[in-house]
């Protein structure tokens, strides 16, 4: 009897100890961005193909960066049509500052993208500064229009970009060892 507990035991245990790149990074995601939470993670990275396919954190950060991207471009594309449409020049001006933050978002997500995917190891910290500063956007965006005590047509677009691009920068960031500590001087 205490045989077949014991086997019964290990073989239910054993889909536990395997996970997937995509389920070990979405966990470790998921404990330092519980707002944004391990379900989220998870659905972003199946919405695309390629995730399937990553044996790493650093494809799976390549694919965020673009998924980012994608959203990034969409947002722009939105706003340009927005902008076409207005009447008020001021309004067309705070418009006018998303597309802008948006335009450099693309740039610099395709840069963290492109790093991350085939750079040398030494470029992480590059994709992580151009990660970083994508992550601007929608905040600069919502700024424009707050400033102006004008409520934001885009704050559900610069919402999911935000978690989008956070999820990018966080699992490019985790690539990254941390900073050593300066050892103590030892006095004689």
């Amino acid at each position: 009897m205490k045989l077949v507990s014991s086997v019964l035991f290990v073989l239910l245990s054993l889909p536990m100890c395997r996970s997937s790149p995509l389920q070990d990074t979405c966990r470790s995601f998921a404990a330092g961005h519980p707002s944004i939470g391990y379900d989220y993670c998870i659905r972003i990275f199946q919405a695309d193909k390629a995730s399937a396919e990553a044996t790493d954190a650093r494809g799976l950060a390549a694919i965020a960066a673009r998924i980012a991207e994608a959203k990034a471009n969409a947002t722009a594309a939105r706003i340009e049509a927005m902008s076409a449409l207005e009447r008020d020049a001021r309004r067309r001006d705070r418009l006018s500052v998303c597309a802008e933050v948006y335009s450099d978002a693309v740039d610099q997500l395709d840069q963290a993208e492109e790093e991350l995917a085939h750079g040398a190891e030494g470029v992480i910290d590059d994709a992580v500064t151009q990660l970083s500063a994508a992550l601007d956007a929608p905040e600069t965006c919502e700024d424009a229009f707050g400033e102006a005590d004008d409520t934001s047509p885009l704050a559900a677009e610069d919402a999911e970009f935000k978690n989008l691009a956070t999820v990018a920068l966080a699992v490019a960031a985790s690539l990254t060892p941390p900073p050593s500590m300066p050892r103590p001087k030892i006095s004689d």
